[in-house]
C-alpha cells in the first residue's frame, strides 16, 4: 500500500494511495459507512502502531462523484471514521499538489459530508472553506467526575464538540495528560446525557478553550479527538464549531481574521461568512508539510499485521 505522510501544524496525515478495499458506490457518505462498518481491520492497521502513531489521521483517496470535485477523500482515525478533517485536508492538499495533480488555486474536495473548497497559494498556505458550521445548544450543562459541573456548548463543523470555554485545566503543553482524561470524562458525560446533535448524534470530540500567551492570538485550545489522542493542530472541524459558537453570541463579525492556537503553540488563521441555513461558512488557513513517502506492508506472519492494540 503506497501512502504519503505529511502534518499541519504538528497533526499527521496519512494519505492513501492505492491498495484499498472495494467500498462500491453510491455517495462518499454511504462508502465512508461501509469502511466503518465493513473494513475495521483495514482502517485501523493502516494508524495503529507500528505502522502509524498516535494522532495519525487516515485519508482514502476515492474517485469523487462529484465531477467538479478535484478528489474524493473518507478520513478516519485509529477509532472511528470521521466525516471532515480540517487539518487532514490541508495536508491533502499539500500531498495532491506534491503530487502533481493539483497546482495552486481553487479546487474542490468532495467528502462524506459535503463538497469543501481549498486554496493553495504559492508558498504552500492553504485554506480550507468548510461545510456550514452551526451552534446546536448553548451552556449545556453535565456533572463530570472529578472536575464536578461542566458548561459546554454543543456545535458540528464536520464533526461533534463539546466546547468548553474557559478550560476547567490551564491549557498548556505541560498538562497535556490531565487535559486528556478530563475531557475524556466530559464526552463520557455528555454521552450518558444524551447531549449532542439534533439527530441523536453523540459528541466526538470536545474542546478545552483557554488564554494565549501571546497578545496576537485569540485563543489557544486543547482537542480530544475520538481515538483519546489529542490534536497537535488547532483542529478544523473543531476551529469550525468554535466558529459558529462566537458568531452566535455576537462576538466576532463576518469576515473578522482571528489566530486559534494549539495546545503546542501551532496556529490556524479563522474567519467566516454568514451561511445560507443560519449557521456560518468556516475558512480555516494553515500550513501542511509532506514528511515522508513510503510502501506499507502486512505480511501473512507478522503478528502485528493488525496492528497493537490498545
Amino acid at each position: 500500500m503506497r501512502v504519503i505522510d505529511s502534518h499541519t501544524g504538528g497533526m499527521p496525515t496519512r494519505v492513501i494511495l492505492d491498495g484499498v478495499p472495494d467500498l462500491g458506490t453510491g455517495t462518499l457518505a454511504e462508502q465512508a459507512r461501509r469502511l466503518a462498518t465493513e473494513h475495521e481491520r483495514f482502517y485501523k492497521s493502516v494508524l495503529l502502531e507500528p505502522r502509524g502513531q498516535p494522532g495519525m489521521v487516515g485519508a482514502l483517496l476515492v474517485k469523487p462523484v462529484s465531477p467538479e470535485c478535484a478528489a474524493g477523500v473518507i478520513y478516519f482515525d485509529a477509532d472511528a471514521v470521521l466525516g471532515m478533517c480540517g487539518h487532514g485536508t490541508i495536508g491533502l492538499a499539500v500531498t495532491l499538489a506534491h503530487l502533481g495533480r493539483i497546482k495552486p488555486g481553487c479546487h474542490k474536495i468532495e467528502t462524506p459530508v459535503g463538497v469543501v473548497e481549498v486554496d493553495l497559494k504559492d508558498d504552500g498556505t492553504v485554506t480550507v472553506t468548510n461545510v456550514e458550521s452551526r451552534r446546536v445548544c448553548k451552556d449545556a450543562t453535565i456533572e463530570v467526575d472529578g472536575l464536578g459541573t461542566v458548561t459546554g456548548d454543543v456545535a458540528y463543523g464536520g464533526n461533534w464538540f463539546f466546547i468548553v470555554d474557559p478550560s476547567p485545566i490551564p491549557v498548556t503543553a505541560s498538562n497535556i495528560r490531565r487535559l486528556t482524561d478530563a475531557a475524556i470524562a466530559v464526552r463520557s458525560a455528555a454521552n450518558a446525557a444524551g447531549i449532542g446533535g439534533e439527530g441523536g448524534e453523540p459528541i466526538d470530540h470536545v474542546i478545552f478553550q483557554g488564554p494565549s500567551d501571546d497578545a496576537a492570538v485569540h485563543s489557544r485550545n486543547f482537542v480530544l479527538c475520538p481515538d483519546d489522542t489529542y490534536d497537535r493542530s488547532p483542529c478544523g472541524t473543531g476551529s469550525s464549531a468554535r466558529l459558529a459558537c462566537l458568531a452566535a453570541g455576537g462576538r466576532l463579525e463576518p469576515g473578522e481574521e482571528i489566530i486559534q492556537e494549539s495546545v503546542i503553540g501551532s496556529p490556524y488563521h479563522l474567519s467566516y461568512q454568514p451561511g445560507p441555513n443560519g449557521g456560518v461558512i468556516p475558512a480555516i488557513s494553515g500550513r501542511a508539510y509532506v514528511i515522508a513517502e513510503c510502501t506499507l506492508r502486512f505480511g501473512a506472519l507478522d503478528p502485528f499485521r493488525d496492528g497493537i492494540k490498545p
